[in-house]
């Protein structure tokens, strides 16, 4: 696909702020979904339209001559517990419609790689069928753990090692994951733009090392310049206990945590290697954490 034509939703979100300026480095031509173009920060060259994914009326004139649609579009944390769900499947269900309606030959999807017992996590899955039912060439990115300055489950990590000395963990302090850096998600979600996806209607995106969230937490309190907290690991303690105590100790919102914690008691590994060139060579963790840090203080 020669400098295909790009719809970014969710573009004011964390990874779609980035994914913006990185397609336009690339050449190629950028419209960006957004509610309120007036409040939105955006690169000068992106074409800015107005529209709502739960609004399918406003998707048609967005998606006209598309022929890449990125959907960075997540709910998880507004409203109650399960409201994120259903929202994210009313929408996307609208931008499917819209978009087969307008010929998009390829949706992006940016998902996790497991499901597990995660309503979060389930929720993306089920996201993708739906995009992939209206749009057969969609492709479900579906990425580890993200290491980056806007990213809930690294901002979840870096409080606990910041501020604990000690803390009290579930079964998942032991799971094992393959973070992945910021650069590298958006690294592949661009290149997936401007090549087929291997006849693969998903590809999982990891970093370099697969580290359980205990090793996750050592190395990064020695990346940081931090003391490695103690750790006592407990066989019992239920995901809304955890999202209760995260919320005291870090920023991150109960109605998020409660989710991602979730998600942590399933491996997140790649079971098969992306197509070459999507996400050759990786960042290791130790290299990741030093660019989040970079992230949160520049």
């Amino acid at each position: 696909m020669d400098m295909p034509r790009v719809l970014i939703t969710g573009a004011t979100g964390y990874f779609g702020g980035l994914l913006a300026p990185e397609l336009l480095r690339r050449g190629l031509e950028v419209r960006c979904l957004v509610r309120d173009p007036r409040r939105a920060t955006l690169p000068a060259r992106a074409e800015v339209v107005r529209g709502d994914v739960l609004d399918e009326a406003t998707l048609a004139p967005a998606l006209d001559g598309i022929d890449v649609a990125y959907y960075l579009v997540h709910s998880m944390g507004a409203g109650g517990d399960g409201d994120f769900a259903a929202r994210d499947r009313a929408g996307a269900t609208a931008f499917g419609r819209a978009a087969r309606a307008a010929g998009v030959p390829r949706v992006v999807y940016l998902g996790g790689l497991e499901g597990g017992k995660s309503e979060h996590l389930r929720s993306r899955e089920e996201v993708a069928r739906i995009l992939t039912a209206a749009v057969p060439g969609t492709v479900h990115a579906r990425a580890a753990m993200v290491i980056g300055a806007g990213s809930a489950s690294f901002l979840i990590l870096r409080h606990l090692v910041d501020r604990l000395p000690a803390m009290v963990c579930p079964r998942w302090i032991d799971t094992r994951t393959q973070p992945i850096a910021t650069r590298d998600v958006v690294g592949a979600l661009a290149r997936l733009a401007e090549r087929d996806a291997g006849g693969q209607g998903e590809v999982q995106l990891g970093g370099a090392d697969v580290l359980s969230y205990r090793d996750m937490m050592r190395r990064y309190a020695a990346v940081a310049g931090r003391r490695a907290p103690l750790v006592v690991r407990v066989p019992v303690l239920t995901p809304r206990l955890s999202s209760y105590w995260l919320g005291l100790v870090t920023p991150v919102d109960t109605g998020v945590a409660r989710p991602l914690v979730q998600g942590l008691s399933a491996e997140m590994l790649v079971r098969t290697p992306p197509p070459p060139g999507v996400n050759d060579d990786p960042l290791g963790f130790d290299d990741a954490v030093r660019q989040a840090l970079d992230e949160v203080s520049g």
